[in-house]
């Protein structure tokens, strides 16, 4: 499983809880469409004054295969200039990383 994580900054015009808004509901709705994408996960810190981060983004697909796929595909372009609007693409970092699970008691 690869997993790829982003550490997002809102852009300028945007506050936080503008920011979050937008995230979990416009934008979600359209990069839940990615081609292949197995699960993802979204998460926004607690204390946001206290944070250098608005959100995290978490995007698991199959394979570096699939996941290329699914942003060189028609909606992993829309997904991706819809980002651009409201996150600074470079100011997070990105890191894209094979998973192993070590625990998870949650289910």
């Amino acid at each position: 499983m690869i997993k790829m994580v982003n550490m997002l900054v809102r852009e300028d015009d945007y506050t936080h809880e503008e920011f979050v808004e937008y995230w979990l509901n416009d934008h979600a709705e359209l990069a839940e469409q990615l081609p292949g994408l197995q699960k993802y996960v979204t998460s926004t810190p607690t204390d946001p004054e206290q944070s250098k981060f608005d959100g995290v983004l978490e995007l698991y697909f199959e394979d570096m295969a699939a996941l290329g796929a699914a942003f060189d595909s028609e909606i992993g372009q829309e997904v991706m200039a819809d980002a651009e609007s409201f996150i600074k693409m470079e100011e997070g970092p990105q890191v894209i990383v094979e998973e192993t699970v070590q625990l998870d008691d949650t289910q």
